[in-house]
């Protein structure tokens, strides 16, 4: 047969030839580009609402007490006290977690722990949330007691921790989230100036706690895989 002639059809069908499928055809989740961090995002959170039921169930319950009249009351509704958890009363790192001061210190933060949580349920999940959330209101109560007696309360550490987690989360992942609505960081900083300002203002209300819950929510945070990004790799 001279170069270039085709063979003869012998009308059998021939088998196609396999294709080889090496790295360079495939896309990852770098190449596809930023994931959208807002899409699909809840409204209604489930673990976010239920701890903000929680927290006005928890401060209509002071309020039918009495437990704002005076410290004594406060005390011994489960606030943070640090001879109190040096006695054994190691509860009250949770429950001084779910006490406020007043009724905007509440509202203030239920509206952050709302936004915060909303981002933080939707990045790591239910469980992820939850374990991220009490660490860092444990890791607010614990640098309280070592640098100061108390009484404290308040569900802002904890919160400040969320807010560490979703501020460490986005910077960590930075190439792979994209968030549309960058306001959003005006309106946290302002809270959190806020928060700082009300623990200087009032007696009951605890910078350190403050700190300690950025810290270990901080940490906390580098010890788990976004729920997000599981999604992403499983495309």
């Amino acid at each position: 047969m001279s170069a270039g002639t085709r063979p003869p059809d012998d009308g059998h069908p021939r088998a196609e030839e396999p294709i080889l499928i090496t790295p360079s055809m495939l896309t990852t989740p770098a190449q596809r580009g930023p994931l959208d961090f807002e899409r699909g995002m809840a409204l209604a959170p489930p673990l976010t609402l239920l701890l903000i039921v929680a927290n006005v169930a928890e401060f209509a319950r002071e309020l039918a007490t009495g437990a704002l009249n005076d410290v004594g009351s406060i005390v011994h509704a489960g606030a943070l006290v640090r001879d109190r958890v040096e006695a054994g009363e190691v509860w009250r790192l949770v429950t001084s977690m779910f006490l406020h001061g007043g009724v905007d210190h509440l509202i203030g933060n239920m509206i952050v722990l709302y936004i915060v949580g909303m981002a933080c349920e939707h990045a790591f999940g239910p469980a992820r949330t939850a374990f991220l959330y009490f660490t860092a209101g444990v890791s607010g109560g614990v640098v309280s007691l070592l640098l100061r007696p108390g009484p404290s309360v308040g569900a802002s550490g904890a919160i400040f921790g969320v807010l560490a987690s979703v501020i460490v989360v986005l910077y960590r992942y930075r190439g792979r989230f994209h968030v549309r609505d960058k306001r959003i960081g005006y309106v946290l900083a302002a809270w959190a100036g806020y928060q700082i300002l009300s623990g200087l203002a009032t007696p009951f209300i605890d910078n350190f706690a403050h700190l300690g819950g950025i810290a270990g929510g901080t940490l906390a945070t580098l010890t788990v895989t976004p729920r997000l990004l599981r999604q992403e790799t499983s495309l």
